[in-house]
């Protein structure tokens, strides 16, 4: 998760580092790419690293070469790489908050997945996915929905997305009463 991952730090886990790179670094260290050579690394929230970062991530993936922090030693890396944002990488690309040539790079094979909102009954079914959780979870005989709760669940926006999804249901499950989670009636007045 690029996101969770401080700035001073990022390079060092993506690319390791050398014994005395920095404060702290007191042995050799292979980064994610590294571990990943030969194989795929996932990197989420990829549209959170700074324009330094995206340079030398560009390097890794035209060249397959890279250099732990601190060594001038060059490395080898054959990854296949998938990246993840909720962001518009084109629209930050345009804004001068990306680079267009690691967008480009990152572009090969873009997959748009819709928002939650957009994907009619899917909602009811990652519901059934997160109350099976939730049952097994909370060690409960059984949760289900009325109708009228389904249909709130297909009529709402989800702004959220999926976690939101999956926290709603969350709440639900500990407070409905018998298993059943039933759509709230509000008195008007």
């Amino acid at each position: 998760n690029c996101a969770a991952l401080p700035e001073t730090l990022v390079e060092s886990e993506l690319f390791g580092h050398v014994r005395g790179a920095f404060t702290g670094a007191l042995n050799e260290r292979r980064g994610k790419f590294e571990l990943a050579n030969g194989g795929t690394l996932f990197l989420d929230e990829v549209g959170e690293l700074s324009l330094t970062v995206q340079a030398k991530l560009l390097r890794v993936l035209q060249s397959g070469q890279l250099q732990r922090l601190g060594s001038d030693k060059e490395h080898q890396v054959d990854v296949r790489l998938i990246a993840a944002t909720n962001r518009d990488l084109a629209e930050e690309v345009r804004n001068g908050r990306y680079r267009a040539d690691f967008y480009h790079r990152l572009s090969v094979y873009p997959l748009q997945v819709p928002a939650l909102r957009e994907r009619g009954r899917d909602v009811l079914l990652l519901a059934g996915f997160f109350l099976e959780q939730n049952r097994s979870r909370m060690g409960l005989g059984s949760l289900r929905l009325t109708s009228d709760a389904q249909a709130a669940l297909l009529a709402y926006a989800w702004p959220g997305n999926v976690r939101q999804l999956r926290h709603v249901l969350a709440y639900a499950s500990a407070v409905c009463d018998g298993g059943t989670i039933q759509l709230a009636r509000r008195n008007p007045a």
